[in-house]
């Protein structure tokens, strides 16, 4: 306690892990208010990217996982980044800590790396458009639009079953043609990637929330496969490509600092 505030005990926020020989800084970038210097700390050329931190748990919060991110993203710009888990705290306040556990995971990590080396991960979020996609579903399905005829003219009080029998012959129209998206636009990516990984999606008008592990010199095709589907699909769909991203959808790296 000073002057009756409790001191946080110091320890080293870890971001990620690289292939690196001698000093490197990214400047006053850290978690937290503090701003602290991220540095690296360095055991026979892996090298893990940290900063002094009060050892607490950071809330998941926007500002918490941005500041996280930032740094990944700067040292994306140079190595190939085994990103650690978010709030990764080690409780020694020195470097030794640090390069004991460095040395305990040495091979990991470098196998790790080797894996990684090379490639970048790039994410694909396909939404459908409502409207768009409905209506192609009419034109395709002959039931459905058959039914829609029927009652279109027919007071709606009368008709209350027949269009709740339509709404669930479209909301299963829509499964099925969403699925068929999916499966198409798998089909010309993957061949492209190293590994794929599909999240889940949210709401019915997602078709595809995937992550692919691509080499870097396969980004151009890549790159123009995606812009080819977009051109084809762009009128009843929005496709929301990002990259380049810390590889967390094909690294899972969790990091034990305790008893180091």
């Amino acid at each position: 306690m000073e002057n009756g505030v409790e001191t946080l005990k110091e320890g080293k926020y870890i971001y990620g892990i690289i292939r690196h020989s001698g000093p490197i800084e990214y400047g006053p970038i850290g978690m937290g208010k503090r701003a602290d210097l991220v540095y690296g700390i360095e055991f026979k050329g892996i090298t893990a990217i940290v900063s002094n931190s009060p050892v607490i748990i950071y809330e998941a919060r926007r500002v918490n996982m941005i500041t996280h991110e930032k740094v990944l993203e700067e040292i994306m710009k140079q190595f190939t980044v085994l990103p650690v888990r978010f709030s990764t705290i080690s409780e020694h306040s020195d470097d030794a800590g640090i390069l004991r556990i460095i040395e305990k995971d040495y091979t990991k990590f470098d196998e790790m790396l080797t894996k990684m080396d090379g490639k970048k991960e790039l994410g694909l979020k396909i939404l459908a458009h409502e409207a768009p996609i409905y209506e192609s579903i009419v034109e395709k399905y002959d039931d459905i639009r058959s039914l829609r005829a029927k009652l279109i003219n027919l007071p709606v009080d009368k008709t209350h079953y027949q269009r709740m029998k339509i709404g669930e012959m479209v909301a299963e129209a829509l499964k099925k043609e969403t699925e068929n998206y999916k499966n198409i636009i798998l089909d010309t990516l993957k061949p492209l990637s190293e590994e794929s990984k599909l999240n889940d999606n949210y709401g019915e008008m997602m078709i595809l929330n995937a992550a692919f592990l691509i080499k870097n010199i396969s980004e151009p095709a890549f790159d123009k496969a995606v812009n080819d589907l977009d051109e084809k699909f762009g009128n009843f769909m929005t496709f929301k490509y990002v990259g380049t991203l810390p590889p967390y959808n094909f690294v899972n790296l969790v990091i034990n600092t305790k008893g180091i």
